[in-house]
């Protein structure tokens, strides 16, 4: 590690970064998936630090940043996609970083795409893996027509919800749950029910591929547990707090920028779909479809040709 630090985005946040590999390399941003699940150590592995200048950080109140999720009393309501964005932008002025190449995956790739179409001068290349644009019709998908896939698991899922709110948007409902004003309502909802029952269901909907649903590790962590579910039931509640299919809309804006977008077959979690309609309306862009891979970089396909993308563009 070459420098960290917390960077005061205001609103009360603490947002943390740190640096690592050449510091004269050329410069690389990791955007990490979740919401909420931070920017763990493995991120540097997609690259060659003696090339490489990679800046990773926490996205507002996860990981090690400030106030944190997983904290009873925290107030989610400045904290959305148009937050992050200035923060990624705030955090490149920090650190005197002319243009970098973005890297992100699954909810990475989303807050990725939109901080580029927001900001593409600022962008020299985009690699995206577990693809995703964070839609109505993406959310809808994973948290009810994925039943069709899980319907005993689905069921456990929605059930955990008020009977009221079974039939709505069932992140709003879990996100209501888990925010709730009463103490012992929020309680009993974070450790008893609702954050176990979200973070069940996380792991249910990537186990299309592979040796089956098998709990995540990180879930035993109560703190982390309710961290997460509140961040992902918060932004999803929300379509990501975005106008529902603006980053493919507006993917022109990308062009000039060279992509490559790596998808797995199986990744039911992130259909193939929201990245190939990006290529549709990005010329720079390259669509690599792995047949037998799911969600994330567990595939050794996906993670290579993650790492491919990212020498390739170091040549450039």
């Amino acid at each position: 590690m070459i420098d960290h630090g917390m960077l005061d985005v205001g609103d009360g946040h603490q947002v943390y970064w740190e640096v690592c590999g050449n510091p004269d390399g050329r410069p690389a941003v990791v955007v990490h998936g979740g919401p909420g699940s931070g920017a763990g150590a493995f991120w540097r592995d997609f690259f060659d630090l003696s090339t490489y200048k990679v800046v990773l950080f926490d996205q507002r109140n996860c990981g090690r940043s400030t106030p944190d999720a997983g904290d009873d009393e925290v107030d989610l309501s400045t904290n959305t996609t148009a937050h992050l964005v200035a923060d990624m932008e705030q955090l490149r002025h920090q650190l005197g970083i002319e243009q970098w190449l973005v890297l992100g995956a699954s909810w990475g790739a989303t807050l990725g795409l939109a901080y580029a179409e927001q900001h593409p001068s600022a962008v020299s290349e985009i690699v995206l893996f577990s693809v995703t644009n964070t839609t109505a019709r993406e959310v809808e998908w994973i948290t009810r027509e994925m039943g069709r896939v899980f319907p005993d698991e689905w069921r456990r899922f929605r059930d955990g919800v008020p009977e009221g709110e079974r039939d709505g948007n069932l992140a709003l409902a879990y996100s209501r749950l888990l925010h709730d004003p009463d103490p012992a309502v929020r309680d009993r909802a974070a450790r008893d029910r609702a954050a176990r029952n979200w973070c069940d269901w996380e792991d249910t909907h990537v186990a299309t591929h592979g040796a089956g649903i098998q709990p995540s590790k990180r879930y035993a962590d109560p703190r982390f547990r309710l961290r997460f579910a509140r961040l992902v039931s918060h932004y999803w509640g929300h379509a990501g707090f975005l106008e529902d299919g603006v980053l493919e809309r507006e993917a022109g804006k990308l062009a000039g920028i060279p992509g490559v977008l790596v998808v797995g077959r199986l990744d039911f979690s992130s259909p193939v779909e929201a990245a190939w309609k990006m290529t549709q309306r990005w010329p720079d862009a390259e669509l690599k479809i792995v047949e037998d891979a799911g969600h994330g970089a567990g595939s050794t396909s996906v993670s290579d040709l993650v790492k491919q993308a990212v020498a390739r563009f170091a040549e450039r």
